[in-house]
């Protein structure tokens, strides 16, 4: 993959791709950033090389500080709005990063708001810094909603009442607040965020790719009914199951001491050992 872009620089270690935004002075969501953060999502959801994506900013202040009123305000508002059949390309997006078959990390260091947050939602995790990350949906005080999935995916994480603050009293919500809501996983000092998230990218890239694909695909179906979402992981796991890795891993998992006393009180541990057995293994 080329990954050559105007406002993102893009590099690959250990199987996992590192996107960095960089769009001065404050990341505004223009067309050029949303033109690049479309490509490169196309492109790394078919990439084979990468199983982890990991979105961060070059601005230590901001993420994506929203989308770019002035591209707003170009558009032609003299036809009647009409009920579409089919998502937006801004929402295409979005679903790319929930349901691509690799794990997505969102990295907010800083300020992150409108279309920004509302990207960021559709990742499989963010993590913040206190102090520093704070996410405001702004739209309503600018007389719009949030019309990038915004009103759609706050709810699922957060819960109706605390989206409706978020959406409709359009101001910051702190980091602290952000992960006791769920909208982010974690909050670190600023001197932590980076090697914790470098070392759980890496961590699930050294595991199947398709054990993490399913394993995705079968938390996002936990938002269907729930007997259907349990069929589905019953297929889901039928798969994982068929696969020549997972028998090859739980027989060397046995070898290593699995279902072991001494070997099971170090379990983070031993799953990391048991992927370089494996590649020692077949290597």
């Amino acid at each position: 993959m080329a990954y050559d872009y105007k406002t993102l620089e893009v590099s690959i270690d250990q199987g996992v791709a590192y996107a960095t935004i960089s769009a001065p002075p404050i990341n505004i969501m223009n067309p050029d950033m949303f033109v690049d953060l479309n490509q490169f999502t196309e492109e790394v959801e078919v990439d084979s090389d990468v199983k982890v994506v990991v979105v961060q900013s070059a601005n230590p202040d901001f993420f994506i500080a929203h989308y770019d009123l002035h591209t707003l305000l170009e558009v032609d508002i003299t036809e009647e709005p009409k009920l579409e059949t089919e998502l937006h390309p801004y929402h295409v997006m979005c679903e790319r990063m929930r349901t691509m078959p690799k794990a997505t990390i969102a990295k907010i260091a800083g300020r992150i708001g409108g279309g920004g947050s509302e990207f960021a939602s559709s990742f499989d995790m963010r993590y913040g810094v206190i102090g520093k990350t704070q996410v405001c949906q702004m739209e309503v005080a600018l007389g719009i909603l949030p019309g990038g999935s915004g009103t759609q995916r706050l709810p699922r994480l957060v819960g109706t009442g605390r989206a409706m603050e978020i959406i409709l009293g359009s101001a910051s919500i702190d980091a602290e607040t952000l992960a006791d809501w769920g909208y982010l996983n974690r909050v670190f000092d600023a001197g932590d965020i980076d090697d914790f998230v470098d070392k759980l990218a890496k961590r699930i890239a050294t595991f199947p790719t398709t054990a993490v694909a399913l394993a995705k695909e079968s938390v996002n179906n936990a938002e269907l009914p729930l007997q259907e979402g349990l069929l589905k992981e019953t297929f889901l796991f039928g798969q994982t199951m068929a696969t020549e890795e997972a028998q090859t891993r739980m027989k060397v998992g046995l070898e290593l001491g699995f279902q072991t006393r001494e070997k099971e009180m170090e379990i983070d541990q031993l799953c990391l050992d048991l992927s370089d057995a494996v590649e020692n293994k077949n290597g």
